[in-house]
């Protein structure tokens, strides 16, 4: 079984080529021109050992577009390459230490798209991307990808280290989550279906 998907996403506001690969090695090829997001894209592949290729272009009226618009395509995509998920683990959670910030991940593939978000940023920007636009990038993904999606940092003082777990959890708990059970038999679920 092949769990790969390609989507090509046009509108007025953004142009976007993304292929997701939920078997890989963590292989990513991601230009955004937002350089602080396509490194937080790199390190959800390379923890989650996804291939992600990705290019994608924006209005330039600020990065508000892009950055949802690219959670958008990598929900459908997630969506499109899991399939009806047979045999899957469904539900995952991760602590993830960066430094002096630990973040909480926990997810369920449940077909029910909700996000829990409780990370206190305290700069504007970190890099070239705005702080408030990584909750609208988990906001477009749990709507496509139709996941809860429980995102916290318990600490942490440095900004770059609070995004960078956050994208590593949330990696790490998406392979978990996605990985194949042996004893799973079918639809991880009592209702025989996760739609």
């Amino acid at each position: 079984m092949t769990r790969v998907a390609t989507i090509h996403r046009n509108t007025a506001e953004t142009s976007i080529q993304l292929t997701f690969n939920l078997d890989g090695s963590g292989q990513s090829d991601i230009q955004t021109g937002i350089g602080f997001f396509d490194h937080m894209l790199t390190l959800f592949a390379a923890h989650g050992q996804f291939d992600l290729t990705l290019a994608g272009q924006g209005d330039g009226v600020d990065n508000h577009h892009l950055v949802e618009d690219i959670g958008i395509v990598l929900g459908q995509a997630f969506t499109q390459a899991i399939g009806d998920k047979t045999g899957i683990t469904r539900y995952a959670h991760c602590y993830l230490p960066m430094d002096e910030a630990l973040c909480r991940l926990c997810i369920d593939i449940s077909g029910r798209p909700t996000l829990v978000y409780d990370v206190p940023f305290t700069r504007e920007m970190i890099g070239d991307l705005e702080t408030e636009m990584i909750e609208e990038f988990f906001i477009a993904f749990v709507n496509n990808a139709k996941v809860t999606l429980h995102a916290t940092c318990l600490y942490g003082k440095n900004n770059h280290h609070i995004a960078e777990g956050l994208f590593k959890g949330f990696g790490r708990t998406l392979k978990t989550a996605v990985a194949m059970e042996p004893t799973v038999k079918g639809i991880p679920s009592t209702k025989g279906v996760i739609e």
